[in-house]
């Protein structure tokens, strides 16, 4: 079994579409892998990726706040 998102409202978005880790990675063209990472808070997601993961669960990027870690990589980050 998948670990549950750290973002509530990644969360909340994820079980009330009920999709899976590996259909949001497929929708965006990235690694399921990936997309775990970066919902359980592993990794930094870019704009982009953060942007796109919020489009295929129909929320708004900019209404979703989550605790830490920030999802969303800082242009510092190097990424």
């Amino acid at each position: 079994m998948a670990p549950n998102p750290q973002c509530a409202a990644l969360a909340a978005a994820k079980d009330k579409k009920g999709i899976s880790y590996a259909a949001i990675a497929s929708q965006i063209g990235d690694s399921e892998q990936r997309v775990i990472d970066i919902c359980t808070g592993k990794v930094k997601a870019t704009s982009s990726e953060f942007s796109a993961i919020a489009r295929v669960l129909g929320i708004s990027s900019s209404s979703v706040r989550c605790s830490s870690p920030s999802p969303l990589a800082s242009p510092s980050d190097g990424l």
